[in-house]
């Protein structure tokens, strides 16, 4: 026997099988990768198996144009909405600026016209009191003069003149003037003027004087409404088919005319 037989070798053992791999990929209009894998299944002479997968194309430029497009169209859209937001914004200024100005301008035109009503109120009110003071004054110097029938017609035409002097002033109920009068208070007002007292309240007044029909009535009479000793409203005939009175808190002191509204009654004091 040979004094190497005993020798162990130092070669290593053969491997009867063992997988194979084989693994390929290329790029051309798209990545295309083949694996292809081999191995043995169980022994030697097994058949090898191969598997070959596609993988998806990708275009870079493709790609980053997209992402480019809408960063853009993103950018456009974040411009456009800051302008409505400014457009918006500029909108609501003018329109309050619009407002405060109208405000102001009504509020202004509201005063002027608010003083201008005081004005005219005063001036009238003015124009009234010069009147009754010449009127008092004209009054008393008649009765002083010496024939009656002068002083007669002097009363009347006092009477009347206080009266249109009154002219424009409210209705009142219990009112007794200088402004405001009810109907009873301003034929008693008239006719102090000439130094007649008549009682306060129409009923009562529809009873002074004398009864005169409603056919020959005189310039001062005194008109009543309702029955005599109870009428409910008294006025004084001013001559030409009219008569001035404290009519209602609508009216006010008118002058009025006797077909539209006539009275039951009259009694003459002058």
């Amino acid at each position: 026997m040979p004094h190497t037989a005993h020798i162990p070798s130092h070669r290593k053992p053969r491997q009867r099988s063992a997988p194979v791999v084989a693994l390929r990929a290329g790029v051309a209009g798209g990545v295309l990768s083949t694996i292809a894998v081999a191995g043995a299944a169980g022994t030697a002479n097994a058949a090898p198996v191969t598997e070959t997968m596609e993988m998806p194309a990708f275009d870079v430029a493709s790609s980053l144009s997209h992402v480019v497009e809408q960063s853009t169209a993103t950018s456009q859209q974040v411009v456009l909405d800051q302008q409505l937001q400014s457009s918006e914004k500029n909108s609501a200024v003018e329109a309050s600026k619009a407002a405060k100005t109208a405000k102001a301008e009504a509020l202004r035109k509201a005063e002027a016209e608010k003083a201008e009503a005081k004005k005219r109120a005063e001036e009238e009110r003015a124009s009234r009191d010069a009147a009754r003071t010449t009127l008092s004054s004209s009054s008393s110097s008649g009765d002083k003069a010496p024939s009656s029938s002068t002083k007669a017609s002097g009363s009347v035409g006092a009477v009347i003149s206080f009266l249109k002097a009154q002219v424009g002033d409210a209705y009142v109920l219990g009112a007794t003037g200088p402004n405001s009068w009810d109907c009873s208070s301003l034929v008693r007002a008239a006719f102090r003027q000439v130094n007649i007292e008549l009682p306060r309240i129409a009923a009562d007044q529809s009873r002074a004087g004398t009864e005169v029909g409603t056919d020959n009535l005189k310039v001062g009479d005194i008109l009543y409404w309702g029955a005599k000793g109870n009428a409910y409203h008294t006025g004084v005939y001013i001559g030409d088919g009219k008569y001035l009175d404290a009519a209602n808190p609508r009216k006010g002191v008118v002058i009025q005319d006797l077909s539209g509204y006539p009275a039951t009654g009259a009694v003459r004091v002058l």
